[in-house]
């Protein structure tokens, strides 16, 4: 691999935001998020991941990817009404659209994603 196929994958995982219940109002204020309610022990929630890195690289321009961890950011979790995890929820200028539950394979998530933006 070249190096600078190594600083292009680098900037790809790096395109993913993680976010805060300081900063979350911020985040999903403007555009299409799509926010991620994980934790570090959640195995659904380790599977989801690279899935949303590659959509993340494939569509990222259209739809920003956040990750919130509700361990650490229980307000937010709270006020969405996050019961399980992984939970996605789907933001078009700062106005929740949709939410989904659980693992989704890729495809499906793009679907969710362009259905309702």
């Amino acid at each position: 691999m070249l190096h600078s196929d190594v600083r292009f994958k680098e900037a790809i995982k790096m395109a993913i935001v993680h976010v805060t219940d300081q900063n979350f109002s911020e985040e999903i204020a403007s555009g299409v998020v799509l926010v991620d309610f994980w934790a570090t022990w959640c195995g659904p929630c380790k599977m989801i991941a690279p899935v949303l890195e590659e959509i993340d690289s494939e569509i990222g321009d259209q739809v920003k990817i956040a990750k919130l961890d509700v361990d650490n950011n229980q307000a937010t979790a709270a006020e969405y009404q996050v019961m399980s995890i992984p939970t996605l929820l789907l933001f078009k200028d700062g106005e929740l659209k949709a939410k989904t539950v659980g693992f989704q394979p890729k495809e499906a998530l793009i679907e969710f994603i362009n259905e309702n933006q």
